[in-house]
């Protein structure tokens, strides 16, 4: 969780998936949509992954010098993907329902300076999907790779956008931290309950 100013450009992508929704009520087979970077969307992939995905992960976010953090439970399998934001008190914020017949986003509370929740979704999937998902979705010339321990997407002109680092957790390759160097955000990734 940022400032609301990061969030404010974050919204672009939360606007953007949230048409998308809209838009994938009346056609089921379209997907939702993100900004990758100012005038640039991508269509999100599939909601289904497997091995499936269930995790509880607190995102603490940083902006301009001003950190804040979110409680995150993740569920995700072959058919849908399930993305609830919690408060330090365990209050439900949002619950984001990625499926089949599009992306359904609910906010419990109205809080300004949250993320929008379906921005949170996008760097989850960019984080976790493998690449086979994304690289045919990506605009011509941008380029999604994983090397060692990051994965990263580079625009048509060969800058770096984002950027995801992994650790290799029970077995498992998973992210830990997301730069993102166009909207200027950075988010570290903690796993709870282990």
């Amino acid at each position: 969780m940022m400032t609301s100013r990061f969030w404010r450009a974050a919204a672009l992508a939360a606007t953007l998936i949230l048409s998308g929704c809209s838009h994938s009520q009346k056609a089921p087979q379209t997907r939702p949509q993100a900004w990758l970077a100012p005038g640039v969307r991508v269509t999100l992939p599939a909601p289904g992954i497997t091995p499936v995905i269930g995790a509880q992960q607190l995102l603490t976010g940083s902006f301009n010098g001003k950190t804040q953090s979110l409680l995150v439970m993740l569920n995700a399998d072959e058919k849908k993907v399930t993305l609830a934001g919690l408060s330090s008190l365990g209050i439900r914020l949002f619950l984001v329902t990625y499926d089949d017949k599009g992306l359904h986003a609910e906010q419990s509370i109205v809080v300004p300076q949250l993320p929008p929740a379906s921005q949170v979704l996008a760097d989850v999937m960019l984080s976790h999907w493998p690449l086979t998902a994304w690289q045919p979705l990506l605009p011509p010339g941008w380029t999604l790779t994983d090397s060692g321990d990051k994965r990263e997407l580079r625009n048509a002109a060969r800058k770096l956008v984002t950027e995801i680092t992994y650790l290799n957790r029970k077995g498992r390759r998973e992210p830990i931290a997301i730069t993102q160097h166009v909207f200027k955000y950075h988010i570290t990734i903690q796993y709870l309950g282990d």
